[in-house]
């Protein structure tokens, strides 16, 4: 019943992702490699730690190892984020002993890598924007809370506990999977989602543009290993997105003033309704024609038709490297498009499967209840049908027993009625007897000597 449903929503989702563009320059992950091959670096991103450097892979940058402990990591980027409404979406995993301890922060900050580095939110002084904590306060095995300070609070003298505006519950410890975290700002809300659900939300926050993104990282003694797979950015303002490379903006131009001078090229061969101008030749459609060889019969005019050839196809092979590399920018933007749309994809697909493994969970259960109550109204018949048949016995026992007891008693115990009114009859004649002879003893004349 709750399959369609989800669907509806995958669909919604996946419908509200198309409205959404990648912002190139701050985000990574998106594609099948994190750094360019054979550098460890992140492009347009700054990594820091403390005692070392975080590791970087070609899939995913380790901020803190699983060991030694006491290690501290942080990634932050170059650029600021210059939208109103943004999409943040963070790919991270957490692994650790039983015991293990550690946190990691997501950070929309003015100055992040100087003012907050590698620091945690209980190691932090002073910053001016949003951090995301993600720890084990509570002990419910892992909890979301959002910070927000405006320069002026001291986090190292503050209780920190006590300054969150927004938590969850999370247990985000050794999933065996990462785990996704959306921020989404639009133009009346402030979200948290965690793995497609809703963490928390408010409409009294918002974040000005000019601040930078980092995820920081602290392992304690038992280290927790915090891993990042993806950090990408999305926004619906199509038309202002700064990817910072003007030289690539200007080869944009350049091809689309290209693009538009060959649209107009063929529309004045082919016209608006697409059949070709009478009188009129494209200059990219048999520019030279054909000529005998025997037409040419001096060295200029050799060297004027070859030099008009070799202009004649440079223009040719300028058009198809022109439309080689506009094709490429468009398969390239298309499959960094598809990229996003597999992770929501993906992100969506696994709530889809956590739910059927409940459905299915749910079900066996149900199968299992069932079964129960009807082996306890077998067993509460069975034990009806034998508590009669109990009492029965023993009531057909007990008038037996009665029975016979009453009839030995009356045969062997209890005395006749005759042998009682003989012994009443004489001991009322005693008395008698015995009275009647104190008066005559009583009334007879006394002697005197």
């Amino acid at each position: 019943m709750r399959l369609p449903s989800s669907i509806g929503t995958l669909i919604a989702s996946l419908a509200l992702a198309r409205a959404q563009y990648l912002v190139n320059d701050l985000s990574f992950g998106y594609g099948l490699r994190i750094s360019p091959e054979g550098q460890q670096s992140i492009p347009n991103f700054s990594i820091q730690g403390s005692p070392g450097v975080p590791e970087l892979l070609s899939n995913k940058l380790i901020l803190t190892p699983p060991a030694p402990g006491n290690q501290r990591g942080g990634v932050w980027s170059d650029k600021t984020l210059q939208y109103p409404n943004w999409i943040i979406d963070v790919e991270f995993r957490a692994n650790g002993q039983e015991r293990g301890g550690g946190n990691m922060q997501i950070w929309l900050v003015r100055d992040g890598a100087h003012d907050v580095g590698s620091s945690s939110v209980y190691t932090v002084s002073t910053f001016e924007g949003l951090a995301l904590l993600i720890d084990g306060y509570g002990g419910y095995g892992g909890m979301i809370r959002g910070f927000l300070n405006d320069g002026t609070t001291d986090y190292k003298k503050a209780n920190v506990d006590q300054l969150s505006f927004g938590h969850c519950t999370f247990p985000y410890r050794n999933l065996g999977r990462p785990a996704q975290i959306k921020l989404r700002q639009t133009d009346s809300t402030f979200r948290v989602e965690v793995d497609g659900h809703l963490c928390f939300e408010s409409d009294k926050v918002r974040i000005p543009p000019g601040y930078n993104i980092g995820i920081t990282a602290a392992s304690a003694e038992n280290p927790d290993s915090f891993e990042v797979y993806k950090l990408v950015v999305l926004t619906d303002d199509k038309d202002n997105i700064y990817t910072g490379n003007q030289q690539q903006q200007q080869q944009q131009q350049q091809q689309q003033q290209q693009q538009g001078q060959d649209a107009e090229r063929q529309q004045m061969v082919f016209g608006r309704s697409g059949q070709k101008v009478q009188g009129v030749e494209d200059p990219y459609e048999n520019e030279i024609p054909d000529e005998s060889a025997d037409k040419i019969t001096s060295s200029r005019a050799q060297f004027a038709d070859l030099h008009n050839r070799l202009q004649s196809v440079n223009h040719h092979l300028s058009t198809i490297f022109r439309s080689i590399a506009t094709q490429s920018q468009v398969g390239e933007k298309r499959h960094e498009e598809t990229s996003v749309l597999l992770g929501e994809l993906r992100g969506r697909l696994t709530l889809l499967e956590k739910i059927d493994n409940r459905l299915e969970r749910l079900d066996y259960l149900e199968q299992k209840v069932g079964n129960l109550e009807r082996e306890l109204l077998s067993m509460r018949n069975e034990l009806t049908q034998r508590v009669r048949e109990s009492e029965h016995a023993v009531k057909t026992f007990v008038v037996d027993k009665h029975d016979t007891i009453r009839e030995h008693i009356r045969k062997e115990v209890a005395p006749g009625h005759t042998k009682l009114i003989l012994v009443i009859v004489g001991s009322q004649l005693l008395l008698v007897t015995g009275y009647v002879f104190y008066k005559r003893r009583k009334s007879s004349p006394k002697k005197y000597l």
